[in-house]
């Protein structure tokens, strides 16, 4: 197809909410024609940040203003489930809002009345223990059940939300009254959660799931590697629930079974990913999720280099779609990753060694900071190449096949949100500097042994 033609003049979509005080309008997905040109580098990722950066603002749960789980743009949803808002999508968004501030795809005042339309669902809706549940029924605020046993508190899911948490509260702390006040009970609800109650009786491992019906039945210990590192960093962080190092170290990192020596295409794997091969590579959201707030860069403990770790994973997942060892339509260096999405039949963990011929747009996007002219090289194809196929009302659709000629016009709240954020991060720094920038994280981090030149 045609190389497309600039979405909109650029300058209005990076100016308009501050130039005028008001809502930025949702716009047509490609509604003005001005030039044949192509967006420069810099405007095409504002415009991709913009673009997802709605579905957490006009897309979002009108009673608690979070994160709807999905967002089905031919409007069937089988389980009837559009109104479930995420947590740890929520989370995500959350963060997200915080770069359309910056971005000025809303005002300042704006994004602090939808944190406090959110602070206080969230601090009216079903917890456990502190924790969140991994859905709720956005309504209500009651916990919708995940599964048999996860219909209570979602230790993981509460950790990405309570990264947003703490991001939240340092951006607004030194601001105006009600921005001090917003910051406080952002505060409250992190250090409400009892990270110290999910190690199941004093245990040196964290539990996933806790239910008020089942009590520990989903019997999930949280241990690595695979995108829960970031559970485990609050969890020794906490002022108030906080757990000792030896939960981290013979939890977490198995009492140092998670370092791994293999390789592939080249690259160290370092740690042993959470798959049934022990050479197998994980889903790139691995790379993503933890590191929203937490900055990667300079990032050591005894098992990683955790900016080495993650730009290796990448590269690997770039590597086998080059190689497409089977022979799907598309891959190469222009499209590469492969993430927990949408599949053909149904969802799937998507990675190199479990390949359906399914690319999720968010796994190279939302891993800019590490392969910056890479993931480039993916956006401008998804844009320019596939257009509206790919393309929609909320940024790029969930997940694509060429081979099977599949462009399903779906989101995932969990996909969309790493993408604005992590953009940023590689932009800005905005998020990781906000994150780092939190004292109690700078002594967790310390506590669990790591190094970095933001601690």
């Amino acid at each position: 197809m045609n190389k497309l033609v600039t979405h909109i003049l650029v300058a209005a979509t990076i100016g308009f909410a501050s130039c005028n005080g008001s809502s930025p309008k949702q716009t047509d997905n490609r509604a003005a024609t001005v030039s044949d040109d192509s967006l420069s580098d810099d405007s095409l990722l504002t415009l991709v940040q913009r673009q997802t950066f709605q579905y957490f603002w006009e897309g979002a749960e009108p009673v608690s203003g979070l994160a709807r789980e999905r967002i089905h743009i031919d409007g069937e949803y089988p389980q009837n489930d559009q109104e479930v808002v995420t947590i740890g999508g929520s989370g995500f968004g959350l963060m997200a809002l915080l770069v359309g501030i910056e971005r000025q795809f809303i005002t300042r005042h704006e994004g602090v009345e939808r944190f406090e339309q959110v602070i206080g669902y969230l601090e009216k809706a079903d917890r456990f223990h502190g924790a969140w549940p991994h859905w709720l029924d956005g309504p209500t605020g009651k916990a919708k059940p995940f599964s048999k046993n996860d219909n209570g508190g979602d230790l993981v899911e509460t950790a990405f939300m309570a990264q947003a948490l703490i991001c939240i509260r340092e951006y607004f702390q030194q601001g105006n009254e009600q921005e001090k006040q917003l910051a406080a009970r952002a505060d409250a609800l992190w250090k409400s959660i009892e990270w110290d109650w999910y190690r199941q009786g004093g245990q040196n491992v964290l539990y996933w799931h806790w239910s008020p019906t089942a009590g520990w039945a989903a019997n999930h210990p949280i241990k690595g590697y695979d995108e829960c590192l970031i559970t485990y960093v609050l969890a020794a962080s906490s002022p108030t629930h906080g757990v000792p190092a030896e939960v981290y170290h013979k939890g977490w990192a198995r009492s140092g079974a998670i370092k791994s020596m293999a390789e592939r295409y080249g690259h160290p794997l370092i740690l042993k990913h959470n798959v049934p091969d022990s050479n197998g590579v994980g889903p790139l959201f691995w790379s993503h999720y933890s590191y929203l707030g937490l900055d990667p860069r300079g990032l050591k403990d005894e098992y990683a280099d955790y900016w080495e770790l993650n730009r290796n994973h990448a590269l690997i997942h770039r590597d086998y779609a080059i190689e497409n060892p089977k022979g799907f339509k598309g891959y190469g260096e222009h499209a590469w990753g492969f993430t927990a999405s949408y599949s053909i039949k149904g969802y799937a963990a998507h990675n190199p060694d479990n390949d359906l011929g399914v690319i999720s747009p968010t796994a190279a996007l939302s891993s800019f900071p590490y392969t910056p002219e890479y993931s480039m090289d993916v956006i401008r194809y998804l844009y320019e190449q596939l257009g509206d196929k790919v393309w929609g009302k909320y940024g790029f659709y969930d997940a694509y096949s060429e081979t099977d000629n599949w462009f399903p016009q779906r989101y995932l709240a969990i996909d969309q949100g790493p993408i604005p954020v992590m953009i940023e991060n590689h932009r800005s720094g905005l998020l990781w500097k906000l994150f780092m920038g939190a004292p109690e994280i700078k002594a967790g981090l310390k506590k669990l042994g790591f190094e970095s030149p933001k601690i």
